[in-house]
């Protein structure tokens, strides 16, 4: 009696479901590279941003939680803040001066608002007619003097300005601020 032949592995090609596995691999991580390039959070909107405050007063916790100690309170609707984290419903905040806390998401608004130079103390803004630094002036505001921002080319933001100005003139002034001048949006940024 004979021994009972072996058999023998046959040489082939990769089998198709390895292909197939190898080829899903490869598309996810094609899809997961923009997410590695530029960090967002759960909304798919990038990190960080600007936003402002929805409304007053806001309490600004030292956590992401209502079990976490208040740090403190905006006292003003359309503040600008800077969204620099996210947990669940609760984003991470800075303010203008570098102070950081936590509030939830639905007490921020997409609204674009800013700080005219908050940085310098006692200087004033001249608000301009058009995007140019000849444009005739409509107002001067004040440092810290908040605005709201309409649309930035990159260099010159378009605002509203509403309250008094340095004169003791009030209303709502429209007009351009050089961008460089306004907290609030990122230098070079265009919407």
């Amino acid at each position: 009696m004979s021994a009972p032949r072996r058999s023998r592995p046959i040489s082939k090609p990769l089998p198709i479901r390895f292909a197939v596995h190898l080829l899903a691999l490869l598309t996810l991580l094609i899809l997961a590279l923009p997410a590695f390039a530029e960090e967002k959070d759960e909304d798919g909107l990038p990190l960080p941003r600007f936003a402002s405050t929805r409304s007053a007063p806001i309490n600004v916790r030292v956590g992401p939680g209502f079990k976490y100690d208040v740090a403190w309170i905006f006292n003003r609707a359309k503040t600008p803040v800077e969204i620099i984290a996210e947990f669940d419903i609760w984003r991470e905040v800075r303010d203008f001066d570098g102070t950081e806390g936590w509030i939830q998401q639905n007490l921020l608004s997409g609204e674009r608002a800013g700080l005219v130079e908050p940085w310098k103390k006692d200087v004033t803004v001249p608000l301009l007619s058009g995007a140019s630094a000849t444009a005739s002036v409509r107002a001067y505001l004040p440092s810290g003097f908040r605005v709201d921002i309409r649309r930035c080319d990159g260099t010159w933001c378009q605002v509203e300005a509403a309250g008094r100005d340095t004169d003791g003139h009030s209303g709502t002034y429209t007009g351009y601020l050089e961008q460089a001048s306004i907290w609030g949006v990122y230098q070079g940024e265009k919407f």
